[in-house]
């Protein structure tokens, strides 16, 4: 999920709807509203976030303090006019970059996972035993070939091998892949995915990569050793 900030509810729309469109959850606050947020949100909530987006707004450059106090994602500051001065004084507030608009989703993509890479040695994909998933919209390989998945199912991927070893709550997985903020969809989705997911995943790998314990939630499990009791989910 990522979270924009602007005072301008055009622009925050704007971003959401092309987040959409790569099937990437988003919310928009003002500066305002962001603080109220950032200082009270649960910690799943604020974990959730996958990078914190700053666009015009009187806290500018005080915003990338507070999110550190709560998260590690990037920050990154957009702006609308080059200016070296805003540009040196946006750094030194603690950004991880600043870009200038107009900027595409899949750049700023490519630039968080960039940040991330640096910050955690980490390559251009992840990957778990056979399957191998990538974060700049392409879809995964599963035993050396590609997987054609619905953007949902590929981001449902993504986030499993992104937390490999890691038991995922359902609610931990709606709050990754739909967002913290869409009351319009139900929790229960997620489950249709995950079912959707583990079929396609066992036709390739001849087993449930996909491991489930009612009450506890779903793990990603590399191997057919490694898989538990599973449910029917």
């Amino acid at each position: 999920m990522f979270i924009i900030v602007d005072e301008r509810e055009l622009v925050t729309n704007g971003y959401a709807c092309r987040f959409d469109q790569e099937g990437i959850a988003s919310a928009g606050f003002c500066g305002g509203q962001f603080v109220d947020w950032v200082d009270t949100a649960v910690e799943g909530d604020v974990q959730a976030v996958e990078a914190f987006l700053i666009g015009e707004c009187a806290e500018r450059e005080e915003l990338p303090k507070l999110i550190r106090r709560r998260s590690l994602a990037p920050v990154i500051a957009l702006n609308e006019a080059p200016s070296l001065e805003q540009t040196l004084g946006l750094f030194s507030s603690g950004v991880d970059d600043v870009v200038r608009k107009p900027v595409h989703i899949r750049e700023l993509l490519a630039r968080v996972h960039a940040i991330r890479r640096r910050a955690e040695a980490r390559q251009d994909f992840a990957a778990v035993g056979p399957i191998r998933v990538f974060f700049d919209g392409r879809d995964p390989l599963v035993n050396g070939e590609v997987l054609p998945l619905p953007r949902r199912e590929r981001r449902m991927l993504e986030y499993f091998v992104s937390n490999k070893g890691r038991r995922l709550t359902k609610s931990q997985i709606f709050n990754a892949v739909y967002g913290l903020f869409d009351d319009a969809i139900e929790e229960n989705v997620v489950e249709s995915h995950i079912s959707k997911l583990r079929k396609k995943l066992r036709a390739r790998l001849g087993y449930d990569v996909i491991e489930s314990q009612r009450f506890l939630g779903y793990m990603l499990s590399p191997s057919p050793g490694e898989v538990g009791a599973t449910d029917s989910r």
